[in-house]
C-alpha cells in the first residue's frame, strides 16, 4: 500500500497582493506530542487572511516564510500524536489552529485548541465558527463585564464578527447600534440591533451618542472618527488596528484585542448554534481551488457572514 507524503495547501512564499495566495504541493505533517492529525473537510475564510497576505500583521505576528494559510478548519481525527487522550480516530471536531496553517488536506493541531463538532452541525457550518463566535465574545468583554442598559457601537456588524457580537451584547440587555452598508441593514437588524446605521447614507457620528463600548471591526478612519461618539469613561476595543494604543487621544481608552483559544468558551457557543439559540450566517461557500479569490474577496467585496472553504468542492 503506498502512503500518499505530500498534500494541496494554499501558502504564500512572500508578501503581496491577490497573485501571493497560492495552491502548491506540500509534505504531510505528523501530529507531534500533544496534537492530533485532523484531515480537513472545511476551512474558514478571514479577513487576517489578506492581512497575513499582504504583510500587515507582519510586525505583530512574524511568519517564516512559505507559510500554510488558514486559522479555523473543521474535520475528522486521522492519527494521534503522543500524550493526547481527548480524542479518538474519527471523531468529528472542529477548532481554531492558534496559529495558521488550516488551507491544508490534513493539519497537525494541539488537541487543547479543538472540540467535538456538536451533532446535526455539518463540517462547513462548524468551520465557520471556531474563529469568529470565540473572538467576537472575548473582545465584547475585553474592556470589562457588559452591564444590562450600556450603550454599545459595532463596526462591521453583517461580518462574521460583528453578527456573533451584535447578539451577544443583545443577551447581555445592552442597547445596540451597529453599523452595515445598505444591502446589510435588514440582516443586522433581524440579529436584533436597536439602531443600525447605513453607514453608505449617514455618518455614524451623527446618530450614536453616550456610547459605553465600540467594538471595531473595521478599522481605518472609523477608529479615528469612533473616539467622539464615546462617554467620558468609555472604551475603544479593535481587532483591525494594532496600532490603536498610538492613535488613542489622550485621557481616552483604546484596547487592541488579540482572540485566545478557548475550547470550553468554543465547546458552549457551538452548541448554541446547534440548538438554533444563536445564529451563525453562512455568507458563501467555496472549493478548494477558489480559496486565493476567496481571499481577496473578502478584501475587496466583504460578504454578510461568515465565507467558508468546503475542501470536497
Amino acid at each position: 500500500m503506498t502512503t500518499t507524503t505530500t498534500q494541496r495547501a494554499v501558502l504564500i512564499r512572500s508578501y503581496g497582493g491577490a497573485a501571493a495566495a497560492e495552491i502548491a504541493e506540500i509534505a504531510r505533517p505528523a501530529a507531534g506530542p500533544g496534537q492530533v492529525l485532523v484531515r480537513v473537510r472545511a476551512a474558514g475564510v478571514n479577513g487576517i487572511d489578506w492581512k497575513v497576505r499582504e504583510g500587515f500583521v507582519r510586525e505583530a505576528f512574524p511568519l517564516q516564510l512559505p507559510a500554510v494559510l488558514g486559522i479555523e478548519l473543521a474535520g475528522t481525527v486521522e492519527a494521534l500524536g503522543p500524550g493526547t487522550s481527548r480524542f479518538r480516530v474519527g471523531d468529528r471536531v472542529m477548532g481554531p489552529l492558534g496559529g495558521l496553517g488550516a488551507y491544508a488536506d490534513v493539519v497537525a493541531v494541539d488537541e487543547a485548541n479543538l472540540v467535538r463538532t456538536p451533532q446535526g452541525m455539518d463540517d462547513v457550518h462548524a468551520a465557520a465558527v471556531p474563529v469568529a463566535a470565540v473572538a467576537a465574545w472575548q473582545s465584547l468583554h475585553h474592556a470589562g463585564p457588559i452591564a444590562a442598559g450600556q450603550r454599545i457601537l459595532i463596526h462591521g456588524a453583517a461580518g462574521g464578527l460583528g453578527g456573533y457580537a451584535v447578539q451577544y451584547a443583545k443577551q447581555a440587555g445592552a442597547e445596540v447600534f451597529a453599523t452595515a452598508s445598505t444591502a446589510h441593514v435588514e440582516y443586522v437588524r433581524s440579529l436584533g440591533a436597536d439602531h443600525v446605521i447605513d453607514y453608505r447614507t449617514q455618518r455614524f457620528e451623527s446618530v450614536a451618542r453616550d456610547i459605553d463600548l465600540v467594538l471595531d471591526y473595521v478599522g481605518g478612519d472609523v477608529l479615528d472618527r469612533s473616539w467622539q461618539v464615546l462617554t467620558k469613561d468609555g472604551a475603544i476595543v479593535g481587532t483591525t488596528s494594532p496600532d490603536i494604543l498610538a492613535r488613542t487621544p489622550p485621557g481616552r481608552r483604546g484596547l487592541w484585542f488579540v482572540n485566545k483559544s478557548d475550547a470550553a468558551l468554543l465547546e458552549r457557543l457551538a452548541a448554541e448554534i446547534a440548538q438554533g439559540t444563536l445564529i451563525s450566517k453562512l455568507g458563501e461557500v467555496v472549493g478548494f481551488d477558489d480559496i486565493p479569490a476567496a481571499i481577496e474577496r473578502n478584501r475587496t467585496d466583504p460578504r454578510i457572514g461568515k465565507v467558508v472553504a468546503d475542501f470536497s468542492l
